[in-house]
């Protein structure tokens, strides 16, 4: 656990300020990698451990993966911004979770693609799937949940 927060600290002091899209952008990449590990973890136990059928252990690993991204974004990445629904927690995860749904049903969509269609390896098209679906979740997720800065008192 001191490993993690020491880790934490160290990205903190060298990433830039939560404050800009550029910071919020690297805070998110890292938090979806976080994420992805999550989702990457559980499907591969569901995948190898339990044989499930490979979409519904990646659905496993992406319902995973997302509540991990919305404690860590919510904590962490988009600290420095008004949040759209700041008094409405539950609304506000289920947005974000309903912006998550689309980012399933794409990955979901690209997984059937690359291995249903084009044959290619589960694990390298889970890889790929997650990389592109980490771009739409996050612009979705700035411009409807986290818009605006704090207002500085």
């Amino acid at each position: 656990m001191q490993l993690c927060r020491d880790f934490l600290a160290f990205l903190h002091r060298r990433l830039p300020s939560r404050t800009s899209l550029l910071g919020q952008a690297w805070r998110y990449t890292i938090t979806g990698g976080i994420a992805f590990i999550v989702d990457f973890g559980l499907f591969a136990l569901f995948l190898y451990q339990f044989h499930w059928y490979y979409l519904l252990a990646n659905l496993i690993g992406l319902v995973g993966g997302l509540v991990a991204n919305y404690l860590i974004s919510t904590g962490w990445v988009f600290t420095a911004c008004c949040r759209t629904l700041d008094k409405n927690r539950g609304m506000e995860f289920l947005i974000f979770s309903v912006i998550g749904v689309f980012g399933v049903a794409f990955n979901e969509g690209l997984m059937l693609l690359m291995v249903g269609v084009f044959g290619w390896n589960k694990m390298l098209s889970k890889m790929a799937a997650a990389a592109i679906v980490l771009l739409w979740n996050f612009g979705a997720r700035k411009a409807l949940l986290f818009r605006s800065k704090k207002e500085v008192v």
